[in-house]
């Protein structure tokens, strides 16, 4: 086990041209029964670039409308017929990397700790919101020299692993919250099998639990298809804040790839990740994708019901809420024509990225709200969407907000283990 190094998690995209040639010799590869050639779809970049946050935005942009030029649609949903499709990662320009710092301990203050997010001031956490080349906090914070790791240490060979991935499926198991999901086989291709990594992450609660269900790790670290990633020293007591960094940090986590699906553990896959890749992001250039609550659409009725439902302390709840209001947060009003989002909930549940400039810089900026408030997610996702689209209105960010009934389609949902014990005794008592 060593300390994990930053160095790894980089803001932005960073290729290693051996990693992607000679480690996983990837470039192209056929499925006899795909029907597209997407040549230009991913990029590879290899130095940082302390100027190019806007030509890499710009670069994504044409890049996705070359891909619409070259290729006919894939029918995810209505299951249309394909006959191949050839994957390629080609050096393109430069792209920014914004890296996590390094803290110093500020004079005359003996109880100051390094903390996994850092210690980010109210003037530095406004400045982030600014589309820039810019050092800002997104986890993976250090202290200063010699001190201790500030957590989400993993094995170096499991970094090493992550590290490579070009295009990652991602969940986590933190606390034995869930049972472990296998992605529906049939569905995933050849060429997901070759070119996607499966990585679950977990921590030792969940292995020896999985161990004593029989489900044991292989000479390689798979159970099935997943990649069991474990996490020592967690940064946070409270496992739903831990499972807040791979859920928005996976660039950070995956500094190599360029798109990664995230679904939570109580989903199971069913449909193959690069025809999602293809329907929600490819087909007209987005660069985020997240479906809409089935059932409720402005943060006002979120916080109503975090709070009936005693989801967490409802005093900091209370203080989020009244943070935003007083910057800006207006309730969500379904006949606003001018409305940025067709909803200000989402079911956050599952997540599809492109690795670009300003989905990272969300991501980061996503993280930090829960990290500084609560770990309900859905409470600060439209604020954070709204104010960064406020503060960089001649940036765009290609954010595709869609239908909870097409989330459903992709992907199963199961109880959590606490609630099968829950409905088990509740069964026994009737």
């Amino acid at each position: 086990m060593e300390e994990y190094d930053d160095t790894r998690h980089q803001y932005g995209v960073h290729f290693s041209e051996e990693n992607l040639h000679a480690q996983d010799g990837r470039e192209s590869i056929d499925l006899p029964d795909v029907g597209i050639n997407y040549g230009n779809v991913s990029q590879k970049v290899d130095k940082v670039s302390t100027n190019s946050f806007d030509q890499h935005s710009a670069q994504y942009s044409r890049n996705h409308d070359e891909v619409n030029t070259n290729s006919r649609h894939v029918g995810v949903i209505s299951g249309h017929s394909f006959k191949k499709i050839a994957l390629r990662f080609k050096k393109k320009s430069k792209a920014p990397q914004f890296s996590g710092s390094l803290e110093d301990k500020p004079e005359g203050q003996d109880q100051w700790e390094p903390r996994f997010a850092g210690h980010q001031n109210l003037q530095e956490r406004e400045n982030s919101f600014l589309a820039q080349d810019q050092k800002i906090n997104c986890g993976f914070v250090k202290g200063p020299k010699g001190s201790p790791s500030t957590g989400f240490d993993l094995a170096e060979d499991d970094a090493n692993y992550i590290s490579r991935c070009h295009i990652a499926v991602i969940s986590c198991i933190f606390g034995n919250s869930d049972r472990l999901r296998m992605p529906y086989g049939k569905t995933v291709s050849r060429l997901s099998r070759k070119n996607v990594c499966f990585v679950m992450f977990i921590d030792e609660v969940t292995l020896r639990t999985l161990s004593s269900e029989g489900q044991t790790l292989d000479r390689m670290g798979f159970i099935g298809l997943w990649k069991i990633v474990v996490v020592k020293n967690l940064p946070y007591t409270d496992m739903r804040r831990v499972g807040k960094i791979p859920k928005l940090l996976p660039h950070r986590l995956f500094p190599s790839a360029r798109y990664s699906i995230w679904l939570d553990s109580k989903l199971r896959l069913q449909l193959d990740p690069l025809l999602i890749l293809e329907y929600f992001l490819w087909r007209k250039g987005h660069e985020y994708a997240i479906s809409n609550h089935y059932d409720r659409h402005c943060v006002w009725e979120e916080v109503a019901q975090n709070k009936k439902l005693n989801k967490y302390n409802h005093t900091i709840i209370d203080q989020q809420f009244t943070f935003y209001q007083a910057d800006g947060l207006t309730r969500f009003n379904v006949l606003d024509p001018n409305k940025l989002l067709p909803s200000n909930v989402p079911e956050g549940s599952f997540i599809i990225r492109a690795h670009t400039p300003m989905s990272n810089l969300f991501s980061c900026l996503w993280f930090n709200e829960v990290e500084r408030f609560t770990p309900r997610d859905q409470l600060s996702f439209a604020y954070t969407y709204q104010k960064l689209r406020r503060m960089n209105p001649g940036k765009p960010f290609r954010l595709n907000m869609f239908k909870d009934c097409e989330r459903r389609t992709i992907a199963k949902l199961f109880r959590h283990r606490s609630d099968e014990r829950s409905s088990i005794r509740q069964r026994a008592t009737e």
